[in-house]
């Protein structure tokens, strides 16, 4: 250790190359990191869902469910098997050993449901997925005196346009029930015209298709058949022929019922400001930057709110706040920190001395945020708070490391044999010192379950920070007291 201390007093140039580096190299690193409110990490929930139309909860569960489970029995890396069985359908949710892959569970997974050949008849292929939701970056309130089908159909157009955004991929409205089309048949109509039920619902029926019929291989191209007469609204629906007549007239559906456009269920009132309103909300995946997509969803609002005098859209809810006041935060204690100990130490020492001491500051989160781009870690609320955290124990070090070499000095040594025996003298203490703190913050990495998944990215930001804290100290800060006019 004497011997690589000895080698950055002597050549200094390297020294300064190597904070240089730390520095510009830390700054890259950390525009390219990810902003996610919480820590992100690769989902181990897989779910099946199995749908059986016509079937009762109970139906469900005997002939889908149970089976399902019974076949997981043999799939090794399965911490939970949970399941629901609902009219029609039936979701069994498996949540994967922390000590296995999902990726590779969910193919055995998949290889399992396969083998089981005794579903009903009836059931739809079974659907075996990684369950990963997405989170909420922002909601906004669509909100004008229009009907709730008027400010549906603009959501929509809005939900349409956010999808279009290069960095929004999520976007679902909430605010108004599923839309239903409702046909009532009167019995009067249909036997005036000699139809049955039966027929009218089977012409709805075969007009109202969308399938696909193969394909026509021929020299130059293939040729996709496929039948696309899928109605959407009422006045769609009006129009196909029930009946033709042998006079050449035809009965269409608007003559034996009334089609009318609704909700599923009653909507419920959804008001912004006691005025009617429709909720958008934009959420981001486990690859996406929060606050990206947050910039880009308030630059569409605001151009919206220019273009339309009806509707106006406003934030509700923005999930980016808390994190930007956190990173501004950490600005703040950085910058007060590094000039409170220049200020301090420069008092009691040389104003130099207190900067290459300060120095630790912006050399540690530099090293710091190159091995975060590395190690996956996403700028985050708990990752920050480690860094703020560990703003007040990186310049300890330094402080003990310079006092001690000007003592060294002080006592009569030159400046090289101060640096290096003033350095030398305390670095097992400080090293000690780091150790413990380290060994301190380690336990996140060894906590199973979502305090290890929250916590670790907390540990592994105070750990690095301290490890280069160390560097700068050791090698950085005596190679520039010894040549420097401090001493």
């Amino acid at each position: 250790m004497r011997k690589l201390i000895s080698y950055f007093i002597k050549y200094p140039i390297v020294g300064n190359i190597l904070m240089i580096l730390l520095i510009w190299m830390g700054a890259i690193g950390m525009g390219s990191l990810r902003k996610t409110f919480f820590p992100e990490r690769e989902s181990s929930i897989v779910k099946i869902q199995a749908q059986y139309p016509g079937a009762s909860p109970g139906e469900i569960e005997e002939g889908i469910v149970l089976k399902i489970e019974d076949k997981l029995e043999g799939v090794d890396g399965l911490e939970r098997v949970t399941s629901v069985s609902k009219e029609n359908i039936g979701v069994v949710t498996i949540e994967v050993a922390s000590d296995y892959k999902t990726d590779i569970v969910i193919q055995d997974i998949k290889n399992a449901v396969d083998g089981i050949n005794s579903f009903p008849s009836g059931m739809e292929p079974a659907s075996v997925f990684k369950f990963s939701p997405p989170k909420l970056a922002m909601s906004f309130a669509l909100s004008g005196e229009l009907s709730l089908k008027e400010l549906k159909s603009i959501a929509r157009k809005v939900e349409s346009d956010l999808q279009d955004l290069p960095t929004i991929s999520q976007v679902d409205l909430e605010g108004f029930p599923d839309e239903e089309i409702e046909i009532r048949v009167n019995e009067h109509l249909l036997k005036k015209y000699g139809l049955t039920i039966e027929e009218v619902a089977l012409s709805i029926k075969r007009n109202n298709i969308e399938l696909t019929g193969g394909t026509i291989k021929t020299a130059e191209e293939n040729i996709l058949i496929r039948a696309k007469n899928k109605h959407y609204n009422g006045s769609e629906f009006e129009r196909i022929v029930v009946k033709s007549l042998e006079n050449g007239s035809v009965i269409r559906l608007k003559d034996v019922a009334e089609v009318t456009d609704g909700w599923v269920d009653a909507p419920a009132g959804r008001f912004f400001n006691g005025v009617p309103s429709v909720i958008v909300n934009v959420k981001y995946t486990i690859h996406e930057d929060l606050i990206d997509i947050v910039d880009e969803a308030k630059a569409y609002i605001e151009t919206f709110n220019i273009d339309n005098e009806i509707v106006k859209a406003k934030v509700i809810k923005d999930s980016s706040v808390v994190l930007v006041e956190r990173i501004a935060l950490l600005v703040e204690n950085g910058v007060i920190g590094f000039v409170l100990v220049f200020f301090f130490l420069s008092l009691f020492l040389h104003p130099r001395l207190a900067f290459w001491v300060a120095m630790a500051i912006p050399v540690a989160f530099g090293g710091m945020f190159i091995v975060s781009g590395a190690a996956g870690i996403s700028i985050n609320v708990i990752s920050l708070f480690g860094m703020i955290i560990v703003i007040g124990i990186l310049v300890d070090d330094g402080i003990v490391i310079a006092e001690n070499i000007y003592q060294h000095w002080e006592d009569g040594k030159d400046p090289v044999n101060a640096a290096i025996d003033g350095t030398m003298e305390v670095l097992p203490a400080v090293f000690s010192a780091i150790l413990t703190t380290g060994i301190a913050f380690y336990v996140f990495f060894v906590i199973d379950g979502i305090m290890g998944d929250f916590f670790v990215e907390m540990g592994f930001v105070v750990i690095a920070t301290l490890i280069f804290s160390l560097i700068e100290g050791a090698f950085i800060l005596p190679a520039h007291v010894a040549h420097s006019k401090a001493l």
